[in-house]
């Protein structure tokens, strides 16, 4: 189990074992095949929008880890600014996402949450030992991010009806190796439940792989 690094700046006010990490919810969708992913991600953004409230009446902390769109020059609130435009594809799924104040966010130069940013001093500094992760797409960024999870030995959860795919094969394909390679924990976001362990928020999943969760595996 992940130990709180002293937070004496106090950079990350809250304690808990879990995280759930947003993967690129803040998105225009202006790429070929945007539309594709659009159409999954609509009920997938209103799956994790409930999830996120639930999260956060738990303690759970939410972590937005978003492209920079490759200009180098992004900040986040002007990302949310411009992907909330009337006129932006991706509007639909950031407006039901919004990020509020006490959210954690990172911006992320490559197709991993972890690659180059701060997302591991985050967690050490929150005590994290379990992941949600969510997003799109889910068998790019979200696997990506998933396999460094992994060589952390970090615990993932990855609700199916929280991540999106242009195409529904290839977002199967992705769960599934996450199951089977990444020790992955595959159920919907219904199926996890947060409570208090040792006095920090943490979250449980009614099903089978529920009772195996403190034996994963993890070769």
């Amino acid at each position: 189990m992940a130990r709180p690094k002293v937070d004496r700046l106090n950079h990350a006010p809250d304690q808990a074992e879990t995280a759930l990490v947003l993967i690129d919810v803040i998105n225009d969708l202006n790429f070929d095949e945007g539309d594709k992913l659009l159409r999954h991600a609509i009920p997938m953004a209103n799956a994790l929008s409930k999830l996120k409230r639930r999260a956060k009446r738990a303690g759970i902390p939410s972590i937005y880890a978003n492209d920079n769109f490759g200009r180098w020059r992004s900040d986040f609130p002007s990302l949310v600014k411009y992907c909330s435009g009337p006129k932006v594809r991706g509007r639909s799924v950031v407006t039901q996402l919004t990020p509020k104040k006490d959210d954690y966010f990172i911006l992320k130069p490559k197709h991993s949450a972890f690659f180059q940013t701060n997302l591991d001093i985050l967690l050490n500094y929150l005590g994290v030992s379990t992941l949600i992760l969510t997003g799109m797409a889910a068998d790019i960024c979200v696997l990506f991010s998933a396999n460094d999870a992994y060589m952390r030995d970090l615990r993932i959860i990855i609700p199916s009806d929280c991540v999106a795919s242009e195409d529904p094969e290839r977002n199967q394909q992705a769960l599934s190796l996450m199951e089977r390679v990444l020790k992955g924990e595959i159920i919907t976001s219904s199926e996890i439940h947060f409570q208090k362990k040792n006095g920090r928020a943490a979250a449980t999943i009614s099903t089978p792989t529920a009772a195996n969760s403190k034996s994963h595996n993890r070769r």
